[in-house]
């Protein structure tokens, strides 16, 4: 074949399948991210709990933050296609240093996140069947804890053999477990809305989803609100990782993103209206598995409640998984990560590799807790602590990154400026205030993953200092491309 200068003869990023994932597709990976069916019915009344009346006001908050950070992820995705998705962006902004922290902030962000998705699984569905089986769930717990268990194994054998088979497949299902699944919480939310008799809500409790964090209700409830309402949107920027494989990416990506970011919020502020307007439906309810309270008064929705949850938990799990099996794909590609973890399926093209190596790790996390007979609300809620963390550090780093990467190709503008000033400005409050109301456990394992990260790079500073001068590879235009050959063969 004949060779064109200034054109690579192969991708960087070879192997995946390029441009198979139609925009539906990479809408519903960001979508399924977010689980917005759990998020529906549990975390309304986390916020209502601390901000009271004030909720949707935490809600329209937190949505403005994820729109300025989705301002900042999209002025990258306009303009590159990678597989590593945000650290590939930051690397352009931040060179290694902050291409690097981005990196493992995302690996924890989206690792923990599928093993937060397994465990939520595992929690409702187990006292689902323990409730339909034997009665209440206080009385079953080893029905519920055995269940469990074999959800998580049963939903990451599911996630693995959709991740590897390729995203348009994962696509498809991502999106009508995800539609059916948010149909059902709706149906569910109006539901009790219109057959509980309204009461005075309850005061907020001081602290609540803060964390101590002080305020009843008021300005205070509002803002400590924030807290829990900004961690019901982490991974809505999921969608930047199929830039290689997604049909007019650059096009494609950054719409799926903005467009992931505004439907949940409609999603989050509607669930809040609906249990403000029945605040009866929520007395009693503090956690899982009855998800709103009130809800064992009428018994199909507490199936139809519970059922819609699994299956979000389940989407969540698979589109979380994708993004992390591709930014593993990533740095292996760049030499950064090992060699292996780049080798992708000869028939599917996908990570098949990471995929096998991340799945079985991430799921003994949640079997090997649930068997040791930690409580489901304790895995659950660590496991969100940490996971919220990462996805908040990379924010912050994509968000400084911006306006350095446009300013270095001569694109910079006004408006993206106020964007990443405002956004860190926020995600730095936020990251501050979390970690200072941090329990002794969060703040260890922080620590712990801190020291892990900062340990590798002086590792690889010493053994691959190339590679991470070479962090950040994407999706460019080959002599084959140019010339008309196939784009989707196999080089492994």
């Amino acid at each position: 074949m004949a060779r064109i200068p200034g054109l690579r003869s192969r991708s960087p990023v070879a192997g995946l399948h390029r441009r198979a994932l139609r925009p539906l597709g990479v809408f519903a990976q960001s979508v399924a991210t977010t689980a917005p069916a759990g998020a529906m019915a549990s975390t309304p009344l986390l916020v209502i709990a601390v901000a009271g009346s004030g909720a949707p006001w935490s809600f329209a908050i937190a949505a403005v933050v994820v729109g300025l950070v989705a301002a900042c992820i999209t002025a990258f995705a306009r303009r590159m296609a990678a597989a590593g998705g945000l650290y590939s962006f930051t690397a352009k902004g931040l060179g290694a240093g902050g291409a690097y922290a981005c990196a493992v902030a995302m690996i924890v962000g989206y690792g923990v996140l599928v093993a937060v998705a397994l465990s939520g699984a595992s929690w409702y569905g187990g006292a689902l069947l323990a409730r339909l089986l034997s009665g209440p769930a206080a009385d079953t717990g080893a029905v519920a804890a055995g269940t469990g268990v074999v959800l998580v194994v049963a939903l990451a054998i599911t996630a693995a053999v959709c991740a590897i088979r390729g995203v348009r497949l994962a696509g498809r299902v991502m999106l009508v477990i995800e539609a059916a699944s948010i149909g059902l919480i709706l149906v569910v939310l109006v539901a009790l809305a219109l057959t509980t008799a309204p009461t005075v809500p309850a005061p907020p409790v001081g602290g609540g989803a803060g964390g101590g964090v002080g305020g009843v209700g008021g300005v205070g409830g509002v803002a400590v609100g924030v807290l829990p309402a900004l961690a019901a949107f982490i991974g809505f920027d999921s969608a930047a990782s199929l830039g290689v494989e997604a049909r007019r990416p650059f096009a494609s990506v950054p719409r799926a993103i903005l467009a992931t970011a505004g439907v949940t919020a409609v999603l989050y502020l509607v669930a809040t209206l609906v249990v403000l307007a029945a605040p009866g439906a929520t007395e009693g309810a503090t956690s899982p598995p009855t998800g709103v309270g009130g809800v064992d008064d009428l018994s199909w929705a507490s199936v139809l409640m519970d059922l819609g949850i699994v299956a979000s938990f389940g989407a969540c799990a698979l589109a979380a998984l994708n993004t992390l099996v591709r930014v593993l794909f990533s740095l292996a590609r760049e030499g950064v990560a090992p060699a292996v973890l780049g080798r992708t399926h000869r028939r599917h093209l996908t990570p098949a590799v990471a995929v096998t190596v991340a799945v079985p790790v991430i799921a003994a996390v949640v079997v090997v807790g649930t068997l040791a007979g930690v409580p489901p609300a304790t895995v659950f809620g660590a496991l969100v602590s940490v996971a919220t963390l990462g996805f908040l550090a990379a924010y912050l780093l994509v968000c400084v990154a911006a306006p350095r990467f446009l300013a270095r190709i001569g694109e910079l503008t006004r408006g993206i400026v106020v964007a990443a000033v405002l956004a860190s400005a926020a995600l730095v409050a936020i990251l501050v205030v979390v970690l200072a109301n941090a329990g002794t456990g969060l703040l260890i394992t922080v620590a712990a993953l801190v020291a892990v990260g900062a340990g590798g790079w002086l590792v690889l500073r010493v053994r691959r200092a190339a590679a991470l001068r070479g962090m950040g590879v994407y999706d460019e235009t080959t002599t084959a491309d140019v010339l008309g050959a196939p784009t989707s063969a196999p080089p492994r």
